[in-house]
């Protein structure tokens, strides 16, 4: 297995700068796990697609506006962004008064602007925040102090920071120049569940949903579970070796609730279809059943869990999915579960009926449940 095996030809124009018009709007090609003739449908048309008695598993990861800009002292601009809360850091404030009226929180980051240079004092990034290097790492890494007014960084987040969107989306914005379409990415890169903030990039094969579209799927007897996987920004990292084996994925932490571990583990036992909406889905359930003897269990846990061609896939039996970067390890993750040449295949047709790929692109259902 080469990594150029998930290579296929996408022009530049195939690229979703902006989503539809409505989620549901989107394209959807429905195809199945193991071969033969696709359909062509409207999102808003896989009420008619999911196997029955279906449990959907969507991740309500929220994106954070994780981007924050700033000045050093020597007046040059500088840019973090925020990837995940320092492991063991609790809650702090620190004591101005007779209340604690001050955060004071320890981040993992990445940065732009620093030239491996850690600036003497703390950078302003609005708001009142204040971002301290505490240490320079690798590849623009960084352990980063933020410290502010108000009770946790997460409050006031949303008035200083910028939500980060995928660099391909940014780039296929420049590229069309004045043409370039106006969107509310602050709604439209978030899904309509997203209740978990800690994520840098949307689970995106979930923003094609609506509430009334859930709604009509639990009315049809399907049931809804949900997980949560904050999504790091390891997701946009290119493979950039030979055998796809040989790299590794950033660790990303995941969270399973009782209840939807009950709700997989009883569809399971009634033998009834377990629907990943999501390649962070895939994983984080994946990841959970190998840890725990083929079962998925509630809690807290990190997954690196590269999953590759020649993998078994022991609880999902059913993938939403949207249409992936060439050479991705999404793109592995999915042709592993439907087949290299059954998937590039498909790709292939996508890029001939005009399908636009990526996070703000089309989607499909692969189906491996037989009606």
């Amino acid at each position: 297995m080469q990594t150029d095996d998930f290579d296929f030809a996408l022009p530049p124009d195939r690229i979703a700068a902006a989503p539809a018009d409505a989620r549901d709007d989107a394209r959807l090609m429905v195809m199945d796990r193991h071969g033969g003739p696709r359909k062509h449908l409207r999102f808003r048309g896989i009420l008619d697609e999911l196997p029955p008695r279906s449990v959907l598993v969507l991740n309500d990861a929220r994106v954070l506006a994780a981007r924050l800009h700033g000045r050093k002292p020597t007046g040059g601009a500088v840019e973090f962004l925020l990837t995940q809360r320092a492991a063991g850091d609790a809650p702090n404030t620190e004591n101005t008064g007779l209340q604690n009226d001050r955060f004071c929180e320890l981040w993992e980051g990445l940065t732009r602007g620093l030239a491996g240079k850690v600036p003497p004092s703390a950078i302003d990034v609005g708001g009142g925040v204040a971002v301290e290097v505490v240490e320079q790492r690798e590849a623009g890494r960084a352990l980063l102090r933020l410290s502010g007014p108000g009770p946790s960084l997460g409050a006031v987040l949303d008035a200083i920071g910028e939500l980060p969107l995928p660099p391909y989306i940014e780039a296929a914005r420049k590229r069309m120049g004045a043409a370039a379409p106006v969107v509310d990415d602050r709604a439209r890169y978030q899904t309509v569940y997203a209740t978990s903030p800690g994520a840098v990039a949307a689970p995106t094969a979930g923003l094609h949903f609506t509430a009334p579209l859930l709604a009509a799927i639990g009315a049809a007897g399907h049931e809804v579970a949900r997980l949560t996987l904050d999504v790091g920004p390891g997701t946009f990292r290119p493979v950039e070796v030979d055998d796809p084996r040989a790299h590794q994925l950033d660790p990303e932490r995941y969270r399973i609730s009782p209840e939807a571990a009950e709700a997989i583990a009883r569809a399971r036992a009634e033998r009834r279809p377990v629907v990943a909406v999501g390649t962070t889905v895939v994983r984080s359930l994946e990841a959970s059943a190998r840890a725990h003897r083929s079962a998925v269990v509630a809690g807290d846990a990190v997954t690196d869990l590269c999953l590759l061609p020649g993998d078994r896939f022991q609880v999902i039996t059913d993938l939403i999915t949207n249409f992936h970067l060439p050479r991705s390890t999404l793109l592995m993750l999915v042709a592993a579960f439907a087949g290299t040449e059954n998937v590039l295949s498909a790709y292939r047709e996508a890029v001939e009926q005009g399908y636009r790929f990526y996070s703000y692109g089309d989607a499909m259902l692969i189906r491996g449940t037989q009606s």
